[in-house]
């Protein structure tokens, strides 16, 4: 819910969004708490404006929060992500999408569309049980 209330606020002023994805290769990366790239992507009216490659520190669980933080990350999609990470980066007020896997240009595709959470980019045997408990 809050996140619908993102996108509103974002449409009303006409804002960027910056969407990170954790990628490794062309796919979601499977596990956010060892991933090494990120893809951020800048999007304005439901179109990429700019996307880059970030890499992630290694340091402390604070400190890759921190830089998704200083990024001006809105957005976060991974794979999995333990529950250490998740709250951190909800407590930076970054909306997360967990558990998604697949191609990331077709995962960016699926977001920019409204798509996600999907069954068909989800992580296998990471069902809707386990995202709703996350949301917890």
């Amino acid at each position: 819910m809050a996140y619908k209330m993102l996108l509103i606020e974002f449409k009303r002023r006409r804002m960027q969004i910056k969407t990170a994805l954790c990628v490794w290769q062309d796919r979601i990366s499977p596990v956010f708490d060892s991933a090494q790239m990120l893809l951020i992507a800048t999007i304005e009216r439901k179109k990429i404006i700019g996307r880059c490659y970030e890499v992630m520190p290694f340091n402390s669980p604070s400190s890759r929060t921190l830089k998704i933080f200083n990024l001006g990350v809105n957005v976060l999609i991974c794979g999995a992500i333990s529950r250490l990470y998740a709250d951190m980066i909800e407590a930076y007020n970054i909306h997360l999408i967990p558990f998604v896997a697949g191609n990331s240009e077709q995962v960016l595709d699926a977001y920019l569309k409204g798509a996600l959470p999907a069954p068909e980019f989800q992580m296998p045997g990471c069902g809707i049980k386990r995202l709703s408990e996350l949301k917890r």
